[in-house]
């Protein structure tokens, strides 16, 4: 991208790659087609929810509200509701926390966190890919290798398509675009907290540029399972 009035992107040239994505948008629902969206509220998350709410504000916007999310996650949710007049509808696990401990009684987040995080995102959304058609999903190439490996569109689970935007945008264009549109930032943000998920999995990020090692620290993942097991083909 060159230079433009923010000094290092240029201001047009966002615009135009939003400009192509509300057009795509806006051809799944001339086709008739059911889409939705998913969403963790984070800063990171904003541009995307802006470009809907620029489509249909009733295009619904699905997040797991797991009973381990920071209370400011809930709270920003429900403000970016209101601000862009989003349709935001919180899931809820089926299984309940009482059923999710371990042998020696400590919740599965502690000892097998790739369950508990089917429990708690996955296994909620699955009804959601069964009713519809198209996922608007934000994943971007830059935060992980599973990411970039992904296409633009692929196959989901229960025969609904993955529809990825943002795939290649990077995080200056995030930080950028919402700077032209004066779409706030998560309130932890600022106290370091960069890749923000349940409470018990996320610390504040360390090391320069790299976000996403934030969650799950120490343990061998790097995925909550949305885009790895949700993925067709995928057991």
């Amino acid at each position: 991208m060159e230079v433009g009035v923010f000094g290092i992107l240029d201001s047009k040239e966002l615009d135009a790659k939003a400009d192509a994505v509300v057009a795509r948008l806006h051809g799944f629902l001339d086709a008739g087609k059911k889409v939705f969206t998913t969403s963790s509220f984070q800063s990171q998350s904003l541009p995307l929810l802006h470009m809907i709410s620029r489509v249909d504000r009733d295009i619904p916007v699905y997040y797991t509200n797991t009973g381990f999310l920071f209370p400011q996650t809930v709270r920003f949710a429900e403000e970016l509701a209101d601000r862009l007049g989003l349709t935001v509808i919180a899931l809820r696990p089926e299984v309940p926390k009482i059923k999710q401990l371990d042998r020696a009684g400590r919740f599965l987040y502690a000892s097998d966190p790739d369950h508990c995080c089917y429990l708690n995102k996955v296994q909620p959304l699955e009804p959601i890919l069964m009713e519809n058609d198209i996922w608007i999903n934000g994943v971007r190439s830059d935060q992980s290798d599973v990411r970039a490996a992904m296409a633009e569109t692929e196959p989901a689970q229960h025969g609904c398509v993955r529809y990825h935007p943002m795939l290649g945008w990077d995080s200056r264009m995030i930080f950028y675009y919402r700077k032209m549109h004066e779409l706030p930032e998560h309130p932890m943000e600022a106290d370091g907290y960069l890749s923000i998920g349940c409470e018990p999995c996320t610390t504040k990020a360390f090391g320069e540029g790299n976000a996403h090692n934030a969650r799950w620290f120490g343990m061998n993942k790097t995925e909550c399972g949305l885009n790895t097991t949700l993925v067709a083909g995928s057991k």
